[in-house]
């Protein structure tokens, strides 16, 4: 059974959808350049759960078509090829299992839908009946995401995982969660509130943020 949180989150993600596609028919110029929009998150943080339910989600909700979105992961690369995660290796499981979603499903209405139903009950990550169910409700085939968190004896998810841990520590991102807008810091989430927000924490400060920046590329 699908909680009210999860139908609200479908529910956005759908209208998130319907508006897209409406408001590409209305478009009158074509933008060449999508704006940069990044989190960087733990899959096992409340703090990624807040950022993306409070922010993230509502904002891309107006925004879906002006932005490249895409989610980046936190974490520690050690020595042996591995990476060490701040919640134990059921997040990086967790991790893995999301960043699998995005490179089978590069829709963002399907993998972040995904990594919301996901994060709502972060403490469960990376359980199996979480994973089977959210991926249900997103259309997700959990075949294809169990091969590729497995392939390769693991190889291959591994790989995905240092990429991104890679790619955040070459940024200096350290926080979970790290807004990075047009690829500077926008906005912290840290211990329940926010943090370094100069433009602002609302979902409109966001997506006005974003709009300015579509139109001046």
């Amino acid at each position: 059974l699908l909680s009210t949180y999860s139908v609200d989150v479908r529910g956005r993600l759908d209208k998130l959808s319907h508006e897209t596609k409406a408001s590409a028919a209305k478009a009158v110029a074509v933008r060449k350049h999508k704006v940069p929009l990044e989190a960087h998150i733990m899959s096992k943080c409340p703090d990624a759960r807040d950022a993306l339910r409070q922010l993230i989600l509502p904002a891309m909700q107006q925004v879906y078509d002006k932005v490249d979105f895409k989610l980046s992961y936190i974490g520690a690369l050690d020595g042996d090829d591995g990476v060490k995660c701040k919640h134990g290796p059921d997040e990086c499981m967790g991790n893995i299992i999301e960043l699998c979603a995005r490179e089978l499903y590069p829709d963002p209405k399907i993998n972040l839908g995904f990594v919301m139903c996901l994060t709502k009950d972060y403490q469960q990550i990376p359980e199996r009946s979480l994973i089977e169910d959210c991926a249900l409700e997103h259309a997700i085939d959990i075949k294809k995401l169990n091969e590729c968190a497995t392939r390769d004896d693991g190889g291959h998810g591994i790989d995905l995982l240092r990429s991104s841990v890679q790619h955040s520590s070459d940024l200096n991102v350290t926080i979970s969660t790290t807004i990075r807008l047009n690829d500077k810091v926008y906005c912290i989430r840290n211990n329940g509130g926010w943090e370094y927000c100069p433009h602002g924490s609302s979902v409109n400060d966001l997506v006005l943020a974003v709009e300015k920046l579509a139109w001046q590329s």
